[in-house]
């Protein structure tokens, strides 16, 4: 049984989009790759990569490869799909809410003025997410041999670490940018109120970021939405 006075309102659609319906099968496949890339790294950071690898008790000295970043260049890539996978189904939600389709006030405000309301932050959300969809191009694919083709096929794995840190940046902020929409939104559904849990998460975001009654430049609100996700979330 649900504690929401949302979810008992009379269905007015047959069906939601999908970026609302198949949340769990898509955060489902985002938590499937990210205990996935955890096994990984746990493995990787226990075991040899020296080289060569020295046995004394049998004398010998062996050249091998342990040393190769590939174990974890491809989890790397693979992290960073799933990664922007969050955020694209997340720009989407925010689309939802701001679009005027669903009961909801057009760009989310109530006096409409120069800053388009809510539309800014769903462009914003738009546009990393574009970015992220090159940053997603797999660096473990690309091999440029060196020292004079003795390492004649490498990892480029540094690239696919440094490329999923900015990925995973950019999803923080999108998801900031959901839950600025989604809290502005739920005024909007009031007096009914939504689970206690989500009242709490929406209180404590409240004490941080204030309700957008009149249109306003958004940025700095953005900001703090992102530092509400670093700080209380713990993404």
């Amino acid at each position: 049984m649900s504690w929401s006075e949302l979810i008992r309102r009379p269905k007015e659609h047959v069906q939601d989009p999908y970026s609302f319906r198949c949340i769990p099968q898509v955060h489902g496949a985002v938590k499937d790759a990210i205990r996935y890339v955890e096994s990984v790294i746990e493995a990787e950071i226990n075991s040899a990569t020296d080289n060569p690898n020295v046995f004394p008790d049998e004398d010998m000295v062996i050249s091998a490869g342990n040393f190769h970043g590939e174990p974890i260049a491809i989890p790397m890539d693979a992290l960073a799909i799933a990664m922007s996978e969050l955020a694209s189904i997340s720009e989407r939600r925010t689309y939802q809410l701001i679009h005027g389709h669903r009961g909801l006030p057009k760009y989310l405000v109530a006096n409409p003025g120069l800053n388009s309301g809510f539309m800014i932050p769903q462009y914003t959300a738009a546009s990393i997410v574009s970015q992220n969809k090159g940053l997603c191009w797999p660096a473990s694919c690309d091999s440029i041999p060196s020292s004079q083709g003795q390492e004649d096929h490498v990892s480029m794995g540094s690239n696919a670490a440094t490329k999923l840190v900015r990925v995973v940046g950019n999803v923080e902020t999108v998801l900031a940018i959901e839950l600025f929409n989604a809290a502005q939104a739920l005024e909007f559904r009031r007096p009914l109120h939504s689970s206690p849990l989500i009242e709490s998460v929406w209180s404590e975001f409240r004490s941080k970021v204030p309700f957008v009654g009149d249109d306003t430049y958004m940025h700095p609100l953005i900001e703090k939405s992102v530092e509400f996700i670093r700080q209380e979330c713990k993404l």
